[in-house]
C-alpha cells in the first residue's frame, strides 16, 4: 500500500482499475470476430459457419427489423392488404357507405332544391297569368336542371280551348255570364260569420276576416284545382286554390285540411276548418280569405255577397 494513503482510497483505486480493465475487455470482445456455425449431431461434421462479431450480429438485427417495419408501412399505404383483416375491412366499408350515402343525400337535396324552385316559379307565373315553364332534364349532366321553355301547345289543348271558349256546355263565356251579376263575378262564400276586418292596402291587408263559429267549415268559393297547401304551426294552415279566368282564392288559418296540392275542387266543397277550437278564444286567428286576380289581390267583398 503506498505510504500516507489511506486504505479505504487505495481499496476504491484497485476496483476502479479493475472494472475498466472489465469494461475495455467487454468492448473489445463487442468488436472480436467469433465464428457461428451448425453442425451434423449424427455425423459430427460442420455443416454451415460463419464469422462476425456481436456488434456487426446487433447491428444486423437492427437493419433487419428497420427494413421489415418500412416494408410493412409501404404495403399498409400504397396497398389494400388491411382488407384481408376482419376488423380494418369493416371500418373501411362503413366510411365507404357513409361516403355514398352522403353523396346521394346531396343529390336528393339538390333535386328537391330545383322542384321547390320550379314550384315557385310556376306559382308566381300563374298568379301573374303567364304560363308555366316545363322542367326536363338535360344531356350534359346527371342532374336535374331548368330548361325555362314554354309548355308547348298540342292538338288536344287546342281542342279544348276551342271547346271552353266557344258556345258549347261547358264553355267558360256561358259559365261566367250564368255566375255575373250586375256585370261582376260573383263566388259563393267561404264560410259564414261576420267581417271583422276588411280589405285595406293601405294597412296591408289583402283580404277579409270571417269571424266564424269554432271549427265551422270552411269552402271554395269555386270550382278550381288546389295547388298548395302549407301548414303555419299555431296559425294553422293556408290552402290555395287555382280557379277559371286568372283567379286564385287564399284560404288561412284553417285546421284538418281535407284537401291536398294537386287536387281538384268544386263550388261549396269542405276544404278545412276554422282554427278557432272553442268560444271566447281570442287567441286563435279567424278565418281569413284572399281574392287574387292576374297577380293583383282583389277586395273579395266585390265578388262575394257575405
Amino acid at each position: 500500500m503506498a505510504e500516507g494513503l489511506p486504505f479505504f482510497e487505495y481499496l476504491c483505486s484497485i476496483i476502479a482499475t479493475e472494472s475498466m480493465k472489465n469494461w475495455k475487455l467487454k468492448t473489445k470482445n463487442l468488436f472480436r470476430k467469433m465464428r457461428f456455425s451448425m453442425s451434423d449431431p449424427v455425423r459430427h461434421e460442420e455443416e454451415w459457419s460463419l464469422h462476425i462479431t456481436p456488434a456487426g450480429l446487433l447491428g444486423s438485427v437492427v437493419a433487419f427489423c428497420l427494413v421489415l417495419f418500412l416494408l410493412v408501412l409501404v404495403l399498409v399505404a400504397y396497398t389494400p392488404v388491411l382488407d384481408i383483416f376482419p376488423g380494418y375491412r369493416t371500418a373501411a366499408e362503413k366510411t365507404h357507405d357513409e361516403l355514398v350515402q352522403n353523396v346521394m343525400r346531396l343529390d336528393s337535396l339538390e333535386r328537391r332544391m330545383n322542384d321547390m324552385l320550379t314550384y315557385n316559379e310556376n306559382i308566381a307565373m300563374i298568379l301573374e297569368g303567364r304560363t308555366p315553364v316545363v322542367r326536363t332534364p338535360l344531356s350534359d349532366g346527371d342532374t336535374v336542371k331548368l330548361d325555362k321553355t314554354l309548355v308547348p301547345p298540342s292538338q288536344f289543348d287546342s281542342l279544348l280551348r276551342a271547346q271552353m271558349e266557344g258556345d258549347g256546355d261547358y264553355s267558360l263565356a256561358r259559365t261566367l255570364q250564368s255566375r255575373q251579376q250586375g256585370g261582376k263575378l260573383i263566388f259563393a262564400a267561404p264560410a259564414e260569420g261576420i267581417i271583422t276586418r276588411h280589405f285595406s292596402r293601405e294597412d296591408n291587408h289583402l283580404g277579409v276576416g270571417i269571424q266564424a263559429a269554432p271549427n265551422a267549415p270552411v269552402t271554395s268559393i269555386d270550382d278550381g284545382v288546389v295547388v298548395d297547401v302549407a301548414t303555419l304551426g299555431e296559425k294553422g294552415s293556408v290552402v290555395m286554390v287555382q280557379h277559371f279566368n286568372g283567379f286564385v282564392s287564399i284560404y288561412r288559418n284553417l285546421s284538418q285540411v281535407l284537401v291536398s296540392k294537386g287536387q281538384s275542387v268544386k263550388s261549396r266543397q269542405v276544404i278545412g276548418y276554422n282554427a278557432m277550437p272553442s268560444v271566447g278564444d281570442r287567441t286563435n286567428p279567424i278565418v281569413e280569405v284572399e281574392i287574387w286576380n292576374e297577380g293583383k289581390a282583389v277586395d273579395p267583398e266585390a265578388y262575394i255577397v257575405f
